[in-house]
C-alpha cells in the first residue's frame, strides 16, 4: 500500500471582527493556546470546550508551534486591546454604560 500525503487543513477561521477562531466554533485560538501554555493537553482542552474537537485542538497547537512568533504577536495584540478597553470602561461613570459598551464592542475585535 502506498501512503498518500495530503496537505493538512488548518482549523482556524477569521471572524468578520478579525478574531481567529477554531473552525466551526466561537472559541478564539488564543483560548486554546493559553490553555496549552498552562499545561493542558488537547484532550483536556476539548473537554473544557466541547465544540473544539481533540483533532482541531492538536491542529491549532501544531499551527501555533510552527508559527509561534506570529501567533504570539497576535495574542499580545488581543490582550493589549482587551486591557485598553477594560481601562476605558472602568474610567467612565456607570450612566449609559450599556450603550457605551455596545458601541466600543463594535469598534474593537474580540
Amino acid at each position: 500500500m502506498t501512503l498518500t500525503l495530503e496537505l493538512p487543513v488548518i482549523p482556524i477561521t477569521i471572524s468578520p471582527q478579525g478574531v481567529a477562531l477554531v473552525r466551526g466554533t466561537r472559541v478564539p485560538i488564543d483560548t486554546v493556546i493559553t490553555a496549552f501554555g498552562q499545561g493542558d493537553a488537547p484532550e483536556k482542552i476539548s473537554q473544557n470546550f466541547p465544540t473544539v474537537t481533540v483533532t482541531d485542538a492538536y491542529a491549532v497547537i501544531a499551527y501555533y508551534l510552527q508559527h509561534q512568533a506570529v501567533v504570539d504577536a497576535y495574542v499580545a495584540e488581543r490582550r493589549h486591546r482587551r486591557d485598553a478597553l477594560r481601562m476605558t470602561v472602568e474610567q467612565h461613570d456607570p450612566h449609559g454604560l450599556r450603550a457605551r459598551l455596545l458601541a466600543r464592542q463594535a469598534e474593537y475585535p474580540q
